[in-house]
């Protein structure tokens, strides 16, 4: 990977310090990732290295049709250049001051997760280790997703596997995760499988028929949840 060196006022000025998102910062990364100099962004650019620096830090006249000519050297669309990306990952704000760490009562990890939602299975069945999102919904003290028989996230009956669901402020730097282990087991109850479906959340997301019915049998089941004084 080539090194151009630390720049006056661009993201490697304080290598012990968490990269503010800017400009210059996706400038940065995004060459990193493609394994470019800044000499070989700027011809790619059709302009000097001294003024692909300025631009980075939107300094001096700023020219939004030489920031779209960066844009296309990088391979990236320009709003995401400027403006960073529309849908980010849960996480781009910096951490909260003084946060609180702890972890959840069985009871409450129950209470977090309500009745339904969005949250994710983790299998180790397959060839390499997988996580899949899955609606789900709670059923007692199990949580139950449904499936297709061929499909990825369709667990054998009795296999092990994991549930996690979590939900994130970024706003608040707070948040809560709940994880459960246990086993698969199949719903095959006429009655309890046309309860299930009748319920609120039980239309999956990705649609189709997904008639096959999973219960995770929960062996152990811990949450944390993290907020700031």
């Amino acid at each position: 990977m080539h090194d151009d060196g630390p720049r006056p006022g661009g993201p490697d000025t304080d290598s012990g310090s968490p990269r503010e998102d800017t400009v210059a910062t996706r400038c940065a990364v995004r060459r990193e990732q493609l394994r470019l100099t800044r000499e070989e962004v700027a011809r790619r650019a059709g302009m000097s290295v001294p003024y692909l620096s300025q631009l980075e830090t939107f300094g001096g006249d700023f020219d939004p049709a030489a920031v779209m000519r960066v844009a296309a050297a990088l391979d990236m669309p320009y709003d995401e250049l400027v403006a960073g990306p529309r849908e980010a990952a849960p996480g781009q704000q910096p951490a909260g001051t003084s946060p609180l760490l702890a972890h959840l009562a069985e009871d409450e990890c129950w209470q977090r997760l309500g009745t339904h939602g969005i949250g994710r299975i983790g299998l180790t069945s397959g060839p390499a280790p997988m996580i899949l999102l899955v609606n789900f919904l709670v059923d007692g003290r199990s949580v139950v997703y449904r499936s297709e028989a061929d499909d990825t996230s369709a667990a054998a009956d009795g296999e092990p596997l994991a549930f996690e669901a979590d939900h994130i402020d970024e706003h608040l730097s707070r948040g809560w995760s709940v994880l459960i282990n246990g086993t698969a087991e199949h719903v095959t109850d006429p009655g309890t499988v046309e309860s299930l479906a009748d319920r609120p959340g039980a239309e999956p997301w990705a649609g189709g028929k997904r008639d096959l019915w999973i219960r995770i049998r929960p062996g152990q089941v811990t949450g944390r949840t993290i907020r700031t004084r």
